[in-house]
């Protein structure tokens, strides 16, 4: 382990730019909920578990026209959570390492907590390819553009996972919003504002030839594999080395840097060995 963390600090050290993945272990280490398995999510939510929804059947827009407050019940608490939790400071560590880079840093993450945004990363250096929690779209596609929703002054019981009082509306049509969030057999989220990100991601990649690029890679399982095989792909693309944080899953193609622990741990471990 303790070649690895120094092999990880050098591969930094000498880069000129760093791509950012993230997945849900990147947040857990802020003390977001672990929603890995059923029993982690019901520990959240135990109304669902009393109704016997697991979180993939949760997470889909149906329950937006079927049950919209208890929709907005369970996004809605996520949001107040995302909006009240610290970002951990490995992402402070991430964003000092990228800042001294010739062309700086990029994050793609699956994560829809805003987080890095929070931690002093510029919205056009954040791809969010599942969309974000703080903004919002008409539960029907009126044609109405993507909006930021700002504080959501939401009523939420969570005894009964039923959020009382107004629910947010699309501000074109006046029916009821719902995040711009992709979630699960999701045919109705709007892509426009994932699409500008991917485009500015793809300006930055397309600028870094010749460039010496190094991949840090934190949290991101297997179960969602977006986030691990856009950084395995980007390494091949730039024969560079990544970084793969992670407590259970760090295994990766030959030449990958493996550290079996949390991101946090991870990244204050190789910032010390770059000290």
């Amino acid at each position: 382990m303790a070649d690895s963390i120094s092999i990880a600090a050098n591969s930094i050290a000498q880069a000129d730019a760093l791509i950012i993945g993230a997945g849900a272990g990147m947040g857990v280490d802020s003390g977001l909920p672990d929603f890995r398995g059923n029993q982690g999510f019901w520990r959240a939510y135990p109304p669902l578990k009393h109704l016997g929804i697991s979180f993939v059947e949760m997470a889909n827009p149906r329950w937006f026209t079927k049950k919209p407050r208890m929709a907005w019940a369970f996004y809605g608490h996520r949001h107040q959570l995302y909006s009240t939790t610290q970002p951990h400071d490995g992402f402070e560590t991430l964003r000092r390492w990228g800042e001294k880079m010739r062309h700086g840093a990029f994050v793609f993450t699956s994560n829809i907590d805003g987080h890095f945004q929070r931690a002093g990363f510029a919205e056009e250096r954040v791809c969010e390819c599942h969309g974000s929690l703080s903004h919002g779209q008409c539960v029907n596609a009126c044609g109405g553009a993507i909006w930021p929703f700002g504080d959501l002054d939401l009523a939420i019981d969570l005894q009964t996972l039923i959020c009382n009082g107004p629910l947010p509306q699309c501000p074109r049509c006046g029916d009821t919003a719902r995040p711009n969030v992709l979630m699960f057999g999701d045919w109705g989220w709007l892509s426009e504002r994932c699409e500008q990100q991917e485009a500015c991601f793809g300006k930055w990649l397309a600028g870094l030839a010749d460039s010496r690029v190094v991949l840090v890679e934190c949290g991101a399982g297997q179960a969602v594999p977006t986030v691990r095989m856009t950084m395995e792909r980007l390494a091949a693309r730039f024969e560079a080395p990544l970084i793969r944080i992670n407590p259970r899953e760090a295994q990766g193609p030959a030449g990958t840097i493996s550290l079996a622990m949390g991101a946090a741990e991870g990244l204050v471990a190789i910032d010390a060995a770059l000290a």
